[in-house]
């Protein structure tokens, strides 16, 4: 059991986290071991994590720096894994985009992916927990999407890190979904997942028998900032 949590204020100018890091608070009950948020802010990500308690895990100087409109928060209670500040979450790969994770479950076919990301993907996994897996599968599987669209020519020219930028706004959301497709038909057990894609915003799923919970709800503008999107579980 675990708590995660994601929101997008429609004001790009605001920042998330001191909803993400209240939000966590009200979570605190579904695990104490660990705390975690990214956020991200002009295509930068911003992660603050460790082992504790929501309260003691971030400081005035952490909450300073973790700018931006969009973010990701996790409480955690270990069901796999190790108990290591490693694998406290959010997780993040940098390929493609940049690609954070914040997980509630347990993958049952753990051996057989285990294989799959490190001799079929060439992906190194470096913690033990399934949260890892999942998100380097959902990471490959947006990287074949990326890769169908520079062939299709929807990548620019205007060298690499433009083409980087260009080719994260043109992603499409039926692209995402097909990932997504490509996780949960690879992906046994219950989970829950939301992922923050740098450049391109928020998906959360959850598996096909939606034994884990997670819930969407959106406000209207105010002062607070702007509207919001969270998705909670």
């Amino acid at each position: 059991m675990c708590g995660i949590i994601a929101l997008l204020l429609s004001d790009p100018a605001a920042h998330v986290n001191q909803a993400l890091f209240d939000g966590l608070t009200v979570l605190q009950h579904r695990g104490q071991d660990a705390a975690g948020i990214v956020t991200a802010d002009n295509r930068r990500l911003h992660l603050r994590k460790s082992n504790g308690l929501v309260k003691d895990v971030f400081h005035t100087h952490h909450m300073s720096q973790l700018r931006g409109n969009v973010g990701l928060g996790h409480v955690r209670y270990p069901t796999a894994g190790s108990s290591s500040c490693a694998e406290a979450q959010p997780l993040y790969t940098n390929y493609p985009f940049g690609i954070c994770v914040a997980h509630n479950g347990n993958l049952t076919n753990t051996g057989e992916l285990e294989g799959l990301v490190r001799d079929g993907m060439m992906r190194h996994v470096n913690t033990e927990s399934d949260s890892e897996l999942l998100l380097n599968i959902f990471a490959e599987a947006m990287a074949e999407q990326a890769k169908s669209a520079v062939t299709s020519g929807k990548s620019s020219n205007g060298g690499a890190g433009a083409a980087g930028a260009a080719l994260a706004d043109s992603i499409t959301k039926s692209e995402v979904f097909a990932a997504i497709t490509r996780v949960l038909t690879t992906c046994e057990g219950g989970y829950a997942g939301i992922y923050l894609i740098n450049g391109i915003g928020l998906v959360a799923f959850r598996d096909p028998h939606g034994i884990r919970p997670i819930v969407l709800g959106a406000k209207k503008s105010g002062a607070d900032g702007g509207g919001t999107v969270s998705v909670n579980s």
